[in-house]
């Protein structure tokens, strides 16, 4: 999604429930610990993602493939000595959809900590 696509969905979405604005990609438990892990450095090691995320090889592997599949990481593979090793890093647009994801967090937050009347359905 570009800046200017994102600038419009985010237009589309106003006065909507915050987990509207949730991306199914992004929101899934591992996957929103990849993307939070891979932001905190350059890139990050598969094994200690997998030990990060108490996931099994397998497991972190499916859910790299749908994270790149998308354009929000790259994989890049090599070797530590002899080993060999994957590392993982943040797209710009993988960035952005963290930036976007934390935002709609915030704002449900928000919402549930405000002092107000609660929405609900209307007394009968």
């Amino acid at each position: 999604m570009s800046v200017k696509d994102s600038s419009a969905a985010r237009d589309d979405h106003e006065g909507l429930h915050p987990t509207h604005a949730l991306d199914d990609t992004v929101h899934q438990r591992v996957r929103l610990g990849i993307l939070t892990v891979a932001r905190e450095a350059d890139r990050v090691e598969f094994g200690f993602l997998k030990k990060q995320l108490a996931v099994t090889d397998g497991n972190l592997s499916r859910h790299l493939k749908v994270l790149e599949d998308s354009g929000l990481i790259t994989l890049e593979k090599g070797y530590a000595g002899k080993r060999p090793r994957t590392w993982i890093a943040l797209t710009r647009e993988g960035t952005q959809a963290l930036d976007a994801e934390l935002r709609a967090l915030r704002a449900l937050v928000h919402r549930l900590e405000a002092p107000g009347p609660v929405i609900g359905p209307p007394d009968i």
